[in-house]
């Protein structure tokens, strides 16, 4: 069997669903399960609504018309107005409105997995539906009947034993089946939800349990580049990655594919397969087993946007094991992602990202006890397989604050110009 996984962009217009479908026919035609994701941005306009109605905003139903008339206009152009695909979608309108104006949870992670599945929901109905009218046979089912997890809402737990159990026996590996990412349930049949690249982990899950012969993800590029196009002029697609390199790319920062999605996939030897929509017939990217990289050439990871800072004791003694503990469990505290680490004797540097907003709070708070040196608005390049002329492309783009280098990977941190 075969699992396909397409992301919002994939679904997000009339001729995006087109496209799909005629992917689904031309290459997966029977013997494959299709994860679909929330259309376009819906997954960030349900967000919306989620924020609305837990802070009781008047404009929470200009929120929910602007989300259902999305859904209609692309319907508008797939199926006649008969058709009993618009039952199908008012119903789950229907079902989103009995749990605002029922819920009594105050509970925000809950609150936000019972509403955010409303996406996946609408656009497998609309996917499924459309193969039908085309001619392709399909079953549609509702996932939070087969992956199974614990209640830790917004990122759940899989239960692999029961979910193993529940896929291998209600899932027809014959069929073209068409199922949402990114959502589940837990043992009271509430919804929850699988965190970060959730709808690629679906895939991974069902791989596992199916012992699949691939998965696919469908993007919006070739497959997995070198570089970033948007930083770099000049990219080349990576036709091989090893899973252990993939995870090492993930850990620097690459939107790779997330290890937890590739965790069940190298357990089992199961190759994951990085294509585009856009040009199906291209090969793309496999991540596999086997050679790290095809071509073996520099690749480089960008974080922008962060925060060097250089901490030392102000009676200029030693860092030692104890003030290092301290500042990391306050790292820990404030939510401060550390993408770097350099210590020497007197002095402890860390390359941060505020994504939270809270290092004024944690600056103010070490100031007491240590000198802190901080620049902002710092660029983090980490470059695996590194060789002359990579270093020098980055050290292009600004001036080095500071580099780390060890066997196959060197991290510069620039000022850029």
């Amino acid at each position: 069997m075969k699992i396909f996984k397409f992301g919002g962009a994939s679904v997000k217009d009339a001729e995006s669903v087109k496209n799909v479908a005629s992917i689904i026919k031309t290459e997966g035609a029977k013997d494959t399960l299709v994860v679909i994701s929330a259309m376009g941005k819906m997954t960030n306009a349900f967000e919306e609504v989620v924020s609305a109605y837990y802070n009781k905003e008047a404009d929470l139903p200009n929120k929910l018309n602007f989300i259902e008339e999305y859904h209609k206009n692309i319907m508008s152009s797939l199926f006649d107005k008969e058709d009993a695909v618009y039952k199908d979608i008012d119903i789950l309108f229907g079902e989103l409105g009995w749990f605002l104006s029922r819920n009594t949870s105050q509970r925000f992670n809950y609150v936000y997995d019972q509403i955010i599945c409303f996406g996946e929901l609408l656009s497998t109905k609309i996917v499924s539906a459309y193969l039908a009218k085309i001619g392709q046979e399909n079953v549609w089912f509702d996932v939070r009947n087969y992956i199974k997890t614990d209640s830790n809402y917004r990122d759940a737990k899989v239960d692999w034993e029961l979910t193993e159990e529940l896929i291998t026996k209600k899932v027809d590996a014959s069929k073209v089946n068409i199922t949402q990412g990114f959502i589940a349930a837990n043992d009271t049949e509430n919804t929850t939800t699988l965190g970060r690249e959730g709808s690629d982990y679906t895939a991974g899950i069902f791989a596992y349990c199916l012992n699949a012969e691939s998965v696919t993800i469908w993007k919006d590029v070739p497959g997995v580049l070198n570089a970033d196009p948007r930083v770099f002029s000049e990219t080349t697609l990576l036709e091989q990655i090893s899973y252990e390199e993939a995870i090492e790319m993930a850990f620097y920062g690459a939107s790779v594919i997330h290890p937890k999605t590739l965790q069940p996939l190298e357990r089992k030897d199961i190759p994951l397969l990085v294509r585009s929509f856009i040009n199906p017939k291209e090969t793309g990217t496999q991540v596999s087993k086997g050679t790290r990289l095809v071509p073996h050439i520099p690749t480089f990871i960008v974080k922008k946007g962060q925060i060097l800072v250089s901490i030392s004791a102000l009676d200029f003694s030693f860092m030692v094991e104890n003030n290092i503990s301290y500042i990391f469990q306050k790292l820990h505290d404030y939510q401060l992602k550390v993408n770097l680490i350099q210590n020497s004797a007197i002095s402890f540097s860390v390359c941060i990202d505020d994504k939270f907003g809270n290092f004024e709070a944690f600056y103010n708070e070490l100031k007491k006890q240590f000198k802190i040196d901080v620049q902002t608005g710092v660029d983090l390049y980490t470059v695996r397989h590194f060789d002359e002329k990579a270093i020098e492309l980055i050290e292009k783009k600004g001036t080095s604050l500071l580099t780390q280098v060890n066997k196959e990977t060197s991290q510069i941190v620039v000022h850029p110009n």
